[in-house]
């Protein structure tokens, strides 16, 4: 069980700098030397995950399980700060809802809707252990 409820309002925040590593040319050759989209996406679902941990017992943990309506709708170049803020929205049980805004030095770049389920980290490895075991004996 969680150590204290985890409610809407909550927030998280995430934030790097922009570098080749994490930029558009990192995924490809030849595309363009501003953030990528995955790595958006990757900075919003850590804003997410800032949001609940504290409010996680020993031995939870989370997964994302949705993510909606994903926007990049802005470029940042390389060495320009960039951040999430996740904001819980739904509680139902272990699924929590978040929506998720991102930002660059000179405003909004994206967004997005995010979903994740509290899990027991034992239990979901137990089963992932079982699934690659299964797959072996195929």
């Amino acid at each position: 069980m969680p150590k204290r409820d985890i409610i809407p309002g909550m927030k998280g925040r995430e934030e790097t700098v922009v570098n080749r590593m994490i930029s558009a040319a990192a995924i490809k050759d030849g595309l363009a030397e501003v953030f990528g989209t995955p790595f958006l996406v990757m900075l919003m679902e850590n804003a997410a995950v800032e949001a609940i941990t504290p409010c996680l017992g020993a031995g939870e943990g989370s997964v994302g399980i949705g993510l909606d309506q994903v926007r990049h709708h802005a470029a940042t170049p390389l060495g320009m700060k960039v951040w999430a803020v996740a904001e819980v929205t739904e509680v139902h049980g272990s699924r929590i809802r978040f929506h998720i805004d991102a930002y660059d030095e000179t405003g909004p770049i994206g967004g997005a809707e995010h979903e994740r389920a509290v899990i027991r980290q034992d239990d979901f490895m137990r089963k992932v252990r079982q699934k690659v075991r299964t797959e072996e004996n195929a």
